[in-house]
C-alpha cells in the first residue's frame, strides 16, 4: 500500500476528489490532502481532514505542526495526485511556477505524479493548455484524461472528469507497477532513424519517438534499468537516473547500439522506425541545385534488419518486442512479421491518415504473439500504451 497525497484544486468537479480520496482508502492506502484557495470554495477543508485524520494542507503559513510543512509532506509522499487538476495548477505544474500550497509542494514532490484534468471543453483544446499537458507528459506525469459528457455548463463535450472508481483503478493500475522490473535491465529504441545523401540531406521519417520514449519511461517506473537508443526525436529525452540515453542517428549505428547493450538486457522493445532502405552512393559534398545531376535519381539498397538480426540471435532467456506500422492491411503485415523476423511479440498500429500513430500523443495497438488471436487495445494515451506494455512485458519474464 502507498502513501498517496491528493491535490483538489479549483475545478467543479472538486466534489469527486472527495470520493476518490475515499477510494483509495478503500483500496487500503494511506492518503493527505493539499487543496488550492479556488478548491476550499467548492469543497470544505473540514470534510477531507476529517476522512483521511491528517490536517488538509491549504497555506504554507497556517500550519504550525511542522517547520516547514509542504517539504515535510513532499518527503512523505510515494505518489501524487491531481484531481481534479484545473488548467491553472496544470500550468504552473509545467512551468516550475510555485506561488501558492499546492504549486509549491508539487514543486517539492519527487515522488511520481498523476493528474487528472477537468474543465471547460474549449480550455482543454485551448493550444496553452495542450503545450502544458505535452510538457508535463515529456517531465514523466501520468495523464488521466477526461471523458466526454455533460459539463457543468449544461452541454456535453470534451473535458469530463472520469468517474472516482476509474480513476482509483488507474492508480491501482500504475501502483501494481511498481517493482514489477527490478533487477531487469530493458533496451528500447525510439524515434526515426536518418540515412544521409549528403552532408546536410537525409532519408527519414516521421517518427516523433513519442511511444518509444513513454515506454522508457514506463519501464524505469517499475524498476528496470533501462537504455534507451534514439534516432531522431522531436520530443524531449527523459531525465531519470534509471534510464540511460544512447544516441544512433543511423540504422547501422542503431543495429550496433542495441547489439552492445543487448548482450546483459532481458527485453528489447523495437520502437524505433527503422529506416528500410539507403543510398548506395553518399556525397562527400553538398549536391548544389543545377550543379550535377546526382539526386535526381537515387539508387537505394536495403538497411540492415535489426529486428530480425537481434531476435534471431537471442537466448531463451530474453524476450524481444517489435512494432508494425502500416499504412494498410495492418494484420496481415504484422502477422508476416511475426513469423518472419522471431520477435516474442509484434505491437501493430496504424500510421495513416490524420489518426495515424506518428506525432500524436495517442495510439491505438493490437498485440500479436505466437499461437494467440490478435489481442486489439482501445485507444488511448502512449502512456497508458506504454504501462500496459510493460506490465505485459513482467508478466512474460516472469
Amino acid at each position: 500500500m502507498a502513501r498517496i497525497t491528493v491535490y483538489l484544486s479549483g475545478s467543479i468537479a472538486a466534489y469527486k476528489g472527495i470520493e476518490v480520496v475515499r477510494g483509495l482508502q478503500k483500496a487500503g492506502h494511506e492518503v493527505r490532502v493539499v487543496m488550492t484557495t479556488a478548491a476550499t470554495k467548492l469543497v470544505g477543508p473540514a470534510t477531507l481532514n476529517a476522512l483521511t485524520k491528517y490536517p488538509v494542507l491549504t497555506d504554507l503559513w497556517n500550519d504550525q505542526s511542522q517547520p516547514i510543512p509542504h517539504i515535510e509532506l513532499a518527503d512523505w509522499t510515494e505518489l501524487t495526485l491531481v484531481v481534479p487538476a484545473s488548467a491553472d495548477l496544470l500550468a504552473k505544474m509545467a512551468n516550475g511556477i510555485a506561488d501558492d500550497a499546492a504549486s509549491t509542494t508539487l514543486l517539492a514532490t519527487a515522488a511520481p505524479k498523476m493528474v487528472a484534468p477537468a474543465m471547460n471543453r474549449q480550455m482543454w483544446a485551448a493550444p496553452a493548455t495542450q503545450r502544458n499537458l505535452a510538457q508535463l507528459a515529456e517531465d514523466g506525469v501520468t495523464i488521466i484524461e477526461p471523458v466526454t459528457g455533460r459539463l457543468a455548463e449544461g452541454y456535453s463535450g470534451h473535458g469530463r472528469l472520469p468517474e472516482p472508481d476509474e480513476i482509483v483503478t488507474r492508480v491501482q493500475e500504475f501502483l501494481s507497477q511498481r517493482g514489477q522490473l527490478a533487477g531487469k535491465r530493458v533496451v528500447v529504441t525510439a524515434g526515426g532513424t536518418r540515412e544521409p545523401l549528403d552532408p546536410v540531406r537525409y532519408i527519414g521519417n516521421r517518427s516523433s519517438g513519442k511511444m518509444g520514449i513513454a515506454i522508457a519511461r514506463a519501464a524505469a517506473q517499475a524498476g528496470a534499468q533501462v537504455t534507451l537508443i534514439t534516432g531522431q526525436v522531436s520530443v524531449s529525452l527523459p531525465q531519470d537516473a534509471n534510464i540511460h540515453p544512447v544516441s544512433a542517428l543511423t540504422t547501422e549505428e542503431m543495429l550496433a547500439a542495441v547489439q552492445e547493450a543487448f548482450v546483459s538486457a532481458d527485453a528489447l522493445i523495437m520502437a524505433a522506425a527503422v529506416a528500410d532502405y539507403r543510398p548506395v552512393k553518399v556525397a562527400e559534398q553538398k549536391v548544389k541545385k543545377g550543379h550535377d545531376h546526382e539526386l535526381r535519381t537515387l539508387e537505394l539498397t536495403e538497411t540492415v534488419d535489426i529486428l530480425r538480426t537481434i531476435a534471431s540471435a537471442k537466448r531463451t532467456d530474453q524476450l524481444v518486442v517489435g512494432f508494425a506500422a502500416e499504412t494498410e492491411k495492418l494484420l496481415d503485415h504484422a502477422q508476416e512479421k511475426l513469423a518472419s523476423k522471431h520477435a516474442d511479440m509484434i505491437v501493430a498500429n496504424s500510421v495513416a491518415g490524420v489518426t495515424g500513430a506518428f506525432g500524436r500523443d495517442d495510439d491505438q495497438v493490437t498485440i500479436l504473439q505466437k499461437g494467440k488471436d490478435p489481442e486489439k487495445w482501445p485507444r488511448l494515451s502512449k502512456t497508458a500504451v506504454a504501462q500496459r506494455l510493460v506490465a505485459r512485458l513482467a508478466e512474460q519474464l516472469k
